[in-house]
């Protein structure tokens, strides 16, 4: 919720007279919640209770990192359960889908395996907090029942992608990748040569702004799940 992008986007958002809503997943930031309990089920229920909270037309979701993960997944809820309306359009930064398997599990050395599945849970440093990333067997074997990148991905909705090409957690290929199974919906990817995995620079928080523009006017009514 206190990101400099969340931060920022909140302020753009009452710039252009637009209702916005932030919040932590649990496990994060000033939600409640041991990370260790955490899974990508839990985390999609809380996304899907707070978009449905708000009854007052569309919404445009967006997601960075692992939150553009699970705004997918929730598109994905929506589009199965009859409720594809309440979505206006998603915006994914550095969307890390599949986060679990294709960048975690894939990607770990066979130390890291065998934690996983003896111990429960491996530790490694986090390279955005003072507290080390958890990466549990419950995660992980949680995470493969909502895998993505199988098969064609649908939104409903308009889908805009911002992904650095210097991101070393989540590799602009990936976004390739992703872009490659959006099918039947309209969907951008804008690649910044020089971005990381943040994108929280002015010039890339610009890119973010104009994306909103482009989806949104700035009339009452209108809610921005972050």
């Amino acid at each position: 919720m206190e990101s400099t992008k969340a931060s920022a986007l909140d302020a753009e958002a009452e710039r252009l007279g637009l209702a916005l809503l932030r919040f932590d997943y649990s496990g994060h930031g000033r939600s409640e919640g041991r990370l260790e309990d955490a899974t990508i089920s839990r985390w999609l229920e809380e996304t899907l209770a707070l978009v449905r909270a708000e009854t007052v037309g569309p919404q445009v979701v967006l997601g960075s990192s692992m939150g553009g993960y699970l705004a997918l997944l929730a598109a994905r809820a929506l589009i199965q359960s009859g409720e594809a309306e309440r979505l206006a359009g998603l915006i994914l930064i550095a969307p890390a889908v599949d986060f679990t398997e294709a960048l975690i599990w894939e990607r770990a050395p066979e130390e890291a395996r065998r934690a996983i599945m003896e111990d429960g849970a491996w530790r490694r440093p986090s390279a955005y907090s003072d507290e080390p990333d958890v990466f549990t067997r419950a995660l992980i074997e949680d995470g493969r029942t909502h895998l993505l990148l199988g098969g064609m991905i649908r939104t409903s909705c308009p889908t805009v992608v911002l992904q650095g090409m210097r991101d070393e957690d989540v590799p602009y290929r990936h976004a390739l990748a992703l872009m490659e199974r959006l099918g039947g919906d309209p969907a951008t990817l804008t690649l910044v040569k020089d971005g990381d995995h943040r994108l929280s620079r002015p010039q890339d928080l610009r890119l973010l702004f104009d994306a909103v523009g482009r989806m949104v006017s700035p009339e009452p009514g209108w809610r921005l799940p972050v």
